[in-house]
């Protein structure tokens, strides 16, 4: 923020008036619950805070009053502004969303030195009074010029692109899900969370003894719940595809039983759920900070992929893509640099797949790279390095060049930035829920709303 040189008692004169604008946010209020200590619910976005079915995000009023402080601070008087007494009433509730503007001008100049400052904020749509008052005021005894003031930066570590996901997800009807051998608390929690939030319909494939102990550590009801009997994983795994291919299942849930164990059974010849194309992972990443969610592939299943197995995961991402609502994602395929480089095989790749792209062997997005993954996600360093694409600093998908690369980008976006994720393979007739032991309720509920979004979105479709 630019902070205009101040004003002392003897520069300002009656009559004088500094204004500003501003946008209340959610994040707003979060920051301001943390920071006051205030967490009455009636402010914050995900709660109904007076019981009318209604989650309001209203402002507390020290919020409104907190522009005019800013006015005083930063504009008139300025810098080295002290605040004595403010005589405030508040008219109007400030909702999040709404664009304020804040008035301060000078009434009186005390004998004492002080100054007596009327002030206003008024909602710009429509030039509703929101507060009004007076403000005593000490002003700066010394007069200064600032640049700038350096206020360190804030990130709210709350996941809003996986709220819209939930709330995307909850209206739809339930997916019917089998979920394969959730014999253990962490596997059987994921589906039970999702049930509750009617996001899916679970089909529990697996061991019943185990399945109800599991149930019981969970203190969890599993009446209401079918159990379909199966004593091994690998029949656990064969019975969920059925259930598939018979129409009852539309997604599956892997359990406590190797991905390799279900992956089988999947693309089995006779009676699996081939489509033509590889078997891709995904997780769909919520980054605190971030404008999008961020889309990373492949991080669980494609080895070291070779072209053609690359361009079915750019495929495939996209396809996904389209489910969440995206409807011309943006695809950066990462390398170590953004210029071709021989001796650099996934640099060379990436130029293929954005040549592929071009020529229409791959459909639906945008695809250009190599990209490194600044210039990838972050439009300032795409520009520094004079990258001149539709593409760069703005990637809703990261394609990674190997298996290492992609779980490193995830696992550092998870445990480094706060990002929380959900994964799913894709390229199967129905989407591929995949938790891990690790991930807590809010990726494995939203692992379910994406996998529930997809299948919904393909219904009668076979390219996963």
């Amino acid at each position: 923020m630019k902070i205009q040189e101040n004003k002392t008692f003897e520069q300002l004169k009656v009559g004088d008036a500094a204004q500003l604008t501003r946008l209340c946010t959610v994040d707003d209020l979060y920051a301001f619950a943390s920071a006051s200590g205030d967490h009455n619910p009636l402010h914050l976005a995900t709660y109904d805070g007076d019981g009318d079915g209604l989650a309001e995000a209203v402002a507390p009023a020290l919020w409104p009053a907190g522009l005019v402080a800013a006015v005083l601070g930063n504009y008139m008087p300025g810098a080295g502004t002290q605040t004595r007494r403010a005589d405030l009433a508040f008219h109007l509730p400030v909702l999040a969303g709404e664009e304020l503007t804040a008035f301060v001008a000078v009434e009186e100049k005390r004998d004492d030195g002080d100054l007596l400052c009327s002030a206003e904020v008024r909602r710009v749509v429509d030039n509703a009074l929101v507060l009004s008052g007076t403000v005593q005021v000490t002003p700066p005894s010394t007069h200064m010029e600032f640049d700038s003031v350096e206020v360190p930066g804030l990130i709210v570590q709350r996941h809003r692109h996986f709220d819209a996901l939930l709330e995307k997800a909850r209206p739809l009807e339930p997916m019917p899900t089998a979920v394969v051998a959730p014999e253990e608390p962490n596997s059987l929690s994921g589906a039970l969370l999702g049930h509750a939030n009617h996001i899916i319909s679970p089909i529990l494939v697996g061991n019943p003894d185990k399945i109800a102990a599991a149930g019981a550590e969970l203190g969890a009801d599993l009446s209401g719940i079918e159990i379909v009997e199966a004593r091994s994983h690998g029949i656990a795994a064969h019975r969920a595809v059925d259930l598939v291919v018979d129409g009852r299942a539309q997604t599956l849930m892997k359990g406590y039983l190797h991905t390799d164990e279900l992956l089988h059974a999947v693309l089995r010849r006779e009676k699996g759920l081939r489509t033509g194309r590889r078997l891709s992972h995904v997780f769909v990443m919520d980054v605190p900070g971030m404008s999008r969610p961020i889309m990373v592939t492949d991080a669980a299943v494609n080895i070291a992929p070779d072209l053609e197995t690359k361009a079915d995961i750019v495929q495939n991402a996209i396809h996904l893509a389209h489910s969440l609502g995206i409807e011309q994602p943006k695809v950066g395929v990462l390398s170590a640099v953004e210029t071709i480089n021989p001796h650099m095989p996934s640099s060379v790749d990436a130029a293929l797949l954005s040549k592929m792209a071009e020529r229409g062997q791959i459909t639906g997005g945008l695809v250009d790279g190599p990209l490194a993954m600044d210039n990838a996600v972050d439009l300032n360093a795409a520009r520094t390095k004079g990258i001149t694409s539709e593409v760069a600093g703005a990637a809703d998908i990261l394609v990674a060049p190997n298996i290492e690369a992609g779980n490193m980008v995830a696992k550092q976006l998870t445990f480094i930035s706060h990002a929380e994720a959900a994964g799913v393979v894709i390229g199967a007739v129905v989407p591929i829920i995949l938790t891990s032991r690790s991930d807590d309720d809010a990726s494995r509920l939203a692992s379910c709303a994406v996998a529930a979004l997809h299948a919904h979105a393909n219904k009668g479709k076979i390219h996963g």
